[in-house]
């Protein structure tokens, strides 16, 4: 499952609203990169035949068949990474680079 925590919510539906998209689903993709990691794009689309739209804190979400499998557990989080700098950020187990808040 993937999800999007609120404030990542309240973010896209500002930038669906300020773009004219508000009528089209976040679609989300991940492909390995070089080094195992994985790198992730995000961007408004239709849903097409094959993909998975889901829905959290009100924000539909498609992913593509062959992406769910690097998706499998995420969050879609909008952070303060320092004062002023927000920022997505993606927390995938799938991912060898990810650390657990927690740790």
């Amino acid at each position: 499952m993937f999800t999007v925590t609120r404030a990542a919510a309240k973010q896209i539906r500002s930038t669906a609203v300020s773009g004219d998209t508000e009528e089209l689903a976040l679609r989300v993709a991940a492909s390995r990169t070089g080094d195992g990691g994985i790198d992730y794009r995000m961007g408004f689309d239709d849903v097409g035949a094959g993909d998975t739209l889901l829905s959290s804190h009100g924000v539909d979400v498609v992913i593509a068949s062959a992406d769910k499998v690097l998706l499998n557990g995420t969050v879609l989080d909008y952070v303060e990474i320092e004062p002023g700098d927000h920022r997505f950020i993606f927390l995938n187990p799938n991912d060898p680079h990810y650390r657990p808040p927690h740790e």
